[in-house]
């Protein structure tokens, strides 16, 4: 099924993050009938601080790539000794 194009009339919602917050690029997105839901620097702070109970999570996932990276890098020295 394709995607309908945005009319003026009918306009489509686009989110992007904070290194697409300049003039240009919300002028550009207008101008081809979106419409730009872009946080800008600051916005995302000010809103943790409004919810409550709201905690970052990303420490999770840098810890599962910390344990995949111990492993590799014992992998990766196993192949590299001759007597292996």
């Amino acid at each position: 099924m394709k995607r309908p194009k945005p009319t003026r009339r009918k306009r489509q919602n686009l989110c992007a993050d904070k290194g697409y917050d300049y003039p240009d690029v919300r002028q550009l997105l207008r101008d081809w009938g979106y419409t730009a839901h872009i946080k800008s620097r600051g916005e995302e702070q000010s809103e943790r601080k409004q919810i409550p109970g709201y905690r970052a999570r990303r420490w999770v996932v840098e810890r599962t790539h910390s344990w995949l990276n111990r492993f590799r890098r014992l992998l990766i020295r196993w192949e590299k000794k001759v007597e292996n």
